[in-house]
C-alpha cells in the first residue's frame, strides 16, 4: 500500500481540526505545532481539502479553518483521496499493466486488498475517531506540551 506522509498528514491535521473544530477557528500553525507538521505543507494540503469541501477557511485576524461538514459526514478514505493520495497496494497503480501492458498473476489479490482497504477507511468518520479515549488523551498530552513548551517560530 502506498499511503504516503502526504495522505497519513492530511488525516491528522484533519482529526486536529475536529478536535479543536467547536472551539474557535484553528490556525494552520496551532496544527503545524501541535502535530509537528511543516507549515507549508500544511498549507499546500489543505489548499486541496478546501477545494474538496472539507474545510473552510477565514482570513485576516482572527481567522482559521473549520470543518465544513460535521465530523460524522467526513470519513478518512475521503480525506485521503482528497489530496491525491491512493489507497492502492497494486505496483500498476491500478492500471492492470503491471506485467507487459497486462496484469499480472496476482493483480487481482492486490486490487481485492485496495478494495478492502478503502472500504475500511470509508467507514472511519472523525466523529468515530473523536469518540476514541485514546485520541482525546493524545490532544490533551499535545496541549500540554504546547503549553509548556510556550510560544516560539516554526522552522
Amino acid at each position: 500500500m502506498r499511503l504516503t506522509t502526504k495522505g497519513r498528514y492530511a488525516v491528522t491535521a484533519m482529526l486536529d481540526l475536529a478536535y479543536h473544530n467547536d472551539k474557535k477557528l484553528v490556525t494552520l500553525t496551532e496544527i503545524a505545532k501541535r502535530q509537528d507538521i511543516s507549515l507549508s505543507y500544511l498549507e499546500q494540503l489543505f489548499a486541496k481539502l478546501r477545494r474538496a469541501g472539507m474545510v473552510s477557511g477565514v482570513r485576516g485576524p482572527g481567522g482559521g479553518y473549520r470543518l465544513a461538514r460535521p465530523p460524522a459526514e467526513i470519513n478518512v478514505a475521503e480525506i485521503i483521496t482528497a489530496v491525491d493520495e491512493s489507497v492502492d497496494s497494486t505496483r500498476c497503480g491500478g492500471k492492470g499493466n503491471c506485467q507487459n501492458n497486462q496484469p499480472c498473476l496476482t493483480h487481482e489479490l492486490w486490487m481485492g486488498l485496495s478494495r478492502q482497504i478503502y472500504d475500511y477507511l470509508s467507514g472511519i468518520t472523525l466523529a468515530d475517531l473523536l469518540a476514541r479515549h485514546e485520541v482525546h488523551q493524545v490532544a490533551e498530552r499535545q496541549e500540554k506540551a504546547l503549553r509548556m513548551d510556550g510560544p516560539h517560530d516554526l522552522p
